[in-house]
Formats: structure tokens, sequence, C-alpha cells
């Protein structure tokens, strides 16, 4: 294989990256038929000086209605103040007209940044930044670019339920890998790997949730994130890594670094493709969500989007373009570490709800991040009993008596039963929270004693 050399920056030694030719057998048969779109392919073309475009179909900007447009947003460093934004002139002109696929560019540039800041990527390793309709919008792209009809591929196991269906429309064969509180377990991975039956193709991919995952709320430590980068170069796969909770983290450890930082001391980089989310932190409703990784991919699922959505809608990006720039890094970091804060005493009162209702009930680990209790029920006293079923008394006991929860199964792959249950605990009070848990303790409490 041959590898690229890419200054770094910096006075260090080179840095070594995959080239994009190394992509070509990671790409779908549907990314590799799908052309590029005649007229966006030419769009960046029209910044070009002195050049005179008759290029797009774009109306005339001074026929729409809008001149200018104002928002409040709270101080990132004092709540209770507010200040006021306002959008016009070429700002709003871009904000309302059609735009680059990959995104407005003042947005981009600042998450390049941002992508520095937190990750330590700069500019020149390789690696580019494509906007999303949220990060699930592109995580959908990026499946579609690289998976093909049939395929296996590789899952942490519990996962995010909104990938399951996406790997289950293209009937791919879902490998599950076992995870556990530290996150995936490296061991289980390379099992799955080395016993790999031979003239079967490997899988290509490897999704996973390293922060506060969605359902189990594990972070995955540092040791068991650079077993599985190594087992990435070694088997040769893409780790897909989505981490719409990276900004949610509230332990009392340093953040761990992410799988896009750890490559950095990988022998070449490469072999991940990132997921942000601004849902989690600045709007769900809004839409936003970025991509970062090799060239080769982001364009993959660029062209997707030029033939589907054409762009994430520009008004949103200015928008959130112009918060983040007023804010600036260090703002953007202490309304981030505010709302860690926020969550990390949602997270405390929960608990304490779970161990004055469900202790002997139920076994849950601490997350550190995110949103989520992943808790199992002890439906029975039998140690030799296989756990039961959480989604009976989810489904029925628990609502039924007026709490609402998630039973496990649905974050297996191949909906088997489990005593597990996934909780949010993001939005109910103090006071929801006392009532909930003591629901679900007289709807398990029933299950036991129908079980005796």
């Amino acid at each position: 294989m041959t590898i690229t050399s890419e200054g770094t920056g910096t006075s260090g030694p080179q840095l070594k990256r995959l080239p994009d030719a190394y992509y070509d057998s990671f790409l779908s048969d549907l990314a590799k038929e799908r052309r590029p779109s005649p007229i966006r392919s030419l769009m960046p073309l029209e910044r070009t000086p002195g050049l005179i475009s008759l290029l797009a179909g774009k109306p005339n900007a001074s026929t729409f209605p809008f001149s200018s447009l104002s928002f409040n947003a709270r101080s990132p460093t004092h709540p209770d103040e507010e200040s006021t934004l306002t959008i016009d002139g070429a700002e709003l002109e871009q904000g309302l007209q059609y735009g680059d696929t990959a995104g407005l560019k003042s947005l981009l540039d600042w998450i390049q940044g941002l992508q520095e800041l937190n990750h330590g990527r700069k500019k020149d390793e390789g690696w580019r930044i494509s906007i999303g309709s949220g990060s699930q919008d592109l995580i959908y792209k990026a499946v579609h670019a690289m998976v093909n009809p049939g395929e296996p591929v590789l899952v942490e196991s519990p996962v995010y339920a909104g990938v399951i269906p996406m790997f289950h429309s293209l009937h791919c064969e879902q490998i599950e890998v076992e995870t556990d509180a530290q996150g995936i377990r490296s061991s289980s991975l390379r099992i799955i790997l080395e016993q790999w039956p031979a003239g079967k193709p490997k899988p290509k991919v490897l999704y996973t949730v390293p922060y506060g995952c969605n359902p189990t709320g594990m972070t995955a430590t540092l040791q068991r994130r650079k077993e599985v980068l190594q087992l990435a170069r070694e088997h040769n796969f893409i780790i897909l890594e989505d981490d719409p909770y990276f900004y949610l983290y509230y332990g009392k450890a340093p953040r761990y670094p992410s799988y896009f930082a750890l490559e950095l001391e990988e022998p070449e980089v490469g072999h991940v493709l990132r997921f942000d989310s601004l849902s989690k932190v600045l709007s769900a409703g809004i839409r936003i969500g970025f991509a970062s990784g090799p060239e080769a991919l982001l364009k993959a699922i660029d062209q997707h989007t030029a033939t589907s959505n054409l762009q994430t809608s520009s008004l949103t990006q200015a928008v959130v373009s112009k918060l983040l720039h007023s804010w600036g890094y260090d703002g953007f970091t202490a309304h981030i570490e505010r709302i860690s804060s926020f969550y990390a005493e949602k997270r405390d009162i929960f608990e304490h709800a779970m161990k004055k209702y469900l202790t002997g009930l139920a076994e849950w680990s601490t997350p550190e991040a995110g949103m989520f209790f992943w808790f199992k029920l002890l439906l029975t006293d039998d140690p030799e009993a296989d756990g039961g079923d959480s989604q009976v008394v989810i489904r029925t006991k628990a609502f039924e008596k007026g709490v609402l929860a998630l039973p496990g199964t649905v974050f297996l792959p191949n909906g088997r039963q489990t005593p597990y249950v996934r909780a949010s605990f993001s939005l109910a009070t103090e006071e929801e929270v006392d009532k909930a848990i003591q629901r679900l303790r007289d709807a398990i409490l029933e299950a036991r004693a129908e079980n005796v």
C-alpha cells in the first residue's frame, strides 16, 4: 500500500495518510456509479475573480421578501444576559441562496478550527468537513456510500436504534460486537475478525458511539479506543465514530481523546470517519451536524447530497455561524461546560431515585456522558434464570402505571429478548423522576410476583 506523506504544519515529523485510491475498495457500487452533479460540481468556480457566471438557476435575491433577520441569544458565560444578533446584507443574501454542497464557508472554517482545538487535527492532513442536516443525515449517506446490499457490518451491541434500519434495509449481516462499561470489548472484536471465515469478505465498517453511548451510557476508555484503532489497521476497516454526546461529558477524569484524535498516533491516518452533532448543545430542530474524514469518503457523501437534498439549509447554517462566531471558541467551551454540568445534575437526580426505589430490583453502571441510563431489571431471584424480558414489563405493566421507557430489545440488531431498559433523564423534573421510578418499581414487583 502506498502511503502519502503530508506536512503537519509543525516542525515535527511528516504525517502519513492513506491515499485517496485506498478508499476505492470501501465505496459501494452505488457510490461508484453516482456521477457528480453537472451544476453543483462547477459552483465553486463562481468565486473566480472577474468571472461572470451564467451557470446556476439561482433566484435573484432582490425578489426575496427578507431584508434582515435578528435573534436573541443567551450569553455562554452569563445565561441570564442576552445579546441580539442580526443577519443582513451579503451575509443574509448568502443564507437565503443556494450554497455549496459541503456547507457554508464561514461555518466550515469555524468548525475546522473547532476540530483542531478539540482533536488536534490540522487542515493539511488529508481530511475535510461536510455539513449535514443533522449527523443522522450524514451517517445514512456514509452507510450507503460504503456498504453494498448483503455485506457484513460490525456494530457495537447494544447499538443506537437509529442505525439498525439503515443496515436492515440493505439486508446487511449485522455482526454484534460486545460492549461493557468500558466500551467496545476489543477482545470480542479481535476474536470475530481473527476467526472470520476464509474466503468471505471482512466487514468494511465498524459503527460505534464512544461517548455516553445511546443506549448504554458507556464511555469507551482510552485503552479500548487504542485497541480498536489497532484492529482497524490490522483488519482494514473504517471506524464510523458517531459522537453526538462528545460535548455532554461530565466524568471526573479528563475527557478521553476521540478516535479521530488518536489516529494521529497510528502509523498513518485515514481509518476514522467522524460524525458530530450540534443538536444536543445548540438546537435539535435546527438540524446541523458535520462529518470529518478522508476526502474520498466525504466526496462520496457530498455526491449523494447533491442528488438528494442539494445541501443543508443555508439559512440555518448562517444562523449557527453567526452565533458561533459571536461566541468564539472560548464562549463555545464555556457553553458546553455549563450544559455538561446541567446533565450531570440531571443524572445525579435520576440515580438518586433509582437507588431509592430500584436497589435490589435493577442493576446499572453510572454514565459519565450523555443522557441515558441503561439498567437490567431483576425480574426473578433465581440466579439460574435467563434474566427475563423487559419488553413485557415496559410495554404493558409500566405503561399502564404511567411511565414510558424503551425495552432493550430495540437496540439489538437481532431483536433478541433482554432484561435491559433504556431511560432518558434529559427532560423530566425531579418530581417527575421520583414518580416515574416509583411506578417502575411497582411494575417490576408485579412482574416478579408473577414469576414466583
